[in-house]
């Protein structure tokens, strides 16, 4: 069997291996819980098949049957454990020390390309490991792979440790941290940052921020119109993307606001109840996406979730974008790095190709008419085949 988890050589700390193997008491307790949650009685509201009120009562009904009686999550542990897994100290900017979790495919050519990929919220390293199949896939040697492919936990996500609880860590603290990452595995002369949801906006900081990070990726670039957005062109596709946004924005961001103003408040209501917790992340993947996931992709997620006491800590990212202050997010900066950028027609927030070309140096893009939020999980083909592209384009 090909081993990818052969750390290189230039690597300055040296990771872990790591096993995902949550405790039989911590499953059983989950499933205890949902046993003796109570669904609320019905409305006109969650009765609506079209999720226009947010999530459907008969929907949560089965889903919840299904997460007590069928649902196992060992499945998805062993999913995750067919790739390398690591854990690696790392410093930030500030001193405040982390564990960072992290899958790997590790390549043992002595030129490769390192690449990060960076999830956001609701998602997780749950989100790659479509697209880590079809990387192995095309690459069955190690001896033959051209690049490095890292998938952290975020700070605060999965099995990576908490942000600090004495200081105020938000969204613009995460990307020192992950370019800590990469320097600590030997990467401090070069990399590639790829991105969608909140990874889009740490790969942007990465590229504004860190010499390190010499190009950078995204499937989420969220942008006003362009002062010359009326001579710009534009599909009928993207025409019915900014159609998506504002309806985004008007019916489908209370959840935003709500992370960013009562992050406490919601973080401690929503870690009491995995049924909660179902609801106000599945509704996410049910609304984000162009096609359904399986309800066991999206059970895999919230279990992750809840048996790794993820929800509470890794919100704090939203107070930067909707907790107010004046201060512009430093990963909305410009860049004159090459970027690359994949849309996504169900995309929450799908901005127009030629929009995003008036912000900085695009090497490499491309329009794709199937595909939303959760890109790598839902086309880990199309977007693996966007960043090769764009890897092509940009590493000189």
């Amino acid at each position: 069997m090909a081993d990818y988890s052969t750390i290189p050589p230039t690597a300055k700390v040296q990771p872990k291996p790591y096993k995902v193997e949550i405790d039989a008491n911590d499953i059983s307790s989950m499933k205890h819980l949902l046993a003796h949650s109570k669904i609320g009685l019905a409305t006109y509201e969650n009765q609506q098949t079209d999720r226009r009120f947010g999530m459907n009562r008969d929907w949560l009904i089965n889903a919840k049957k299904h997460w007590e009686t069928e649902y196992d999550w060992r499945r998805c542990e062993k999913n995750i454990n067919s790739f390398p897994n690591f854990t690696i100290p790392v410093t930030d900017d500030k001193g405040s020390d982390f564990t960072i979790h992290f899958l790997a495919l590790f390549s043992k050519k002595s030129d490769a390309i390192p690449l990060i990929f960076l999830h956001g919220w609701p998602g997780s390293i749950l989100e790659f490991l479509g697209m880590l199949t079809v990387i192995k896939k095309q690459y069955p040697n190690p001896e033959d792979l051209p690049y490095h492919i890292i998938v952290p936990s975020l700070p605060g996500y999965a099995f990576s440790s908490s942000p600090p609880i004495d200081r105020d860590f938000k969204a613009d603290d995460m990307a020192p941290v992950m370019n800590a990452l990469m320097i600590a595995l030997g990467f401090g002369s070069g990399y590639i940052a790829q991105g969608g949801d909140l990874g889009s906006f740490i790969a942007r900081q990465l590229g504004v921020e860190n010499e390190e990070c010499k190009a950078f990726h995204l499937n989420l670039y969220q942008l006003p119109a362009p002062s010359n957005a009326s001579s710009l062109p534009i599909s009928q596709t993207e025409k019915n993307g900014l159609d998506r946004a504002k309806a985004f924005t008007e019916t489908g961001s209370a959840y935003a606001r709500e992370h960013g103003t009562r992050t406490a408040t919601i973080g401690l209501v929503l870690s009491s109840s995995p049924l909660a917790l179902l609801t106000w992340i599945g509704e996410k993947f049910l609304e984000w996406t162009d096609a359904d996931p399986t309800l066991d992709e999206i059970l895999d997620s919230v279990s992750l979730y809840w048996l790794t006491d993820t929800y509470a800590r890794c919100i704090y990212p939203y107070r930067t974008m909707f907790g107010g202050g004046a201060a512009k997010p430093r990963f909305a900066h410009p860049s004159s790095k090459p970027q690359g950028y994949s849309y996504f027609p169900k995309e929450i927030s799908p901005t127009p190709v030629s929009w995003v070309k008036e912000t900085g140096n695009f090497v490499h893009t491309a329009s794709h008419e199937e595909g939303g939020h959760f890109a790598a999980m839902e086309k880990p083909e199309v977007l693996w085949g966007d960043v090769e592209g764009f890897v092509k384009a940009a590493w000189k």
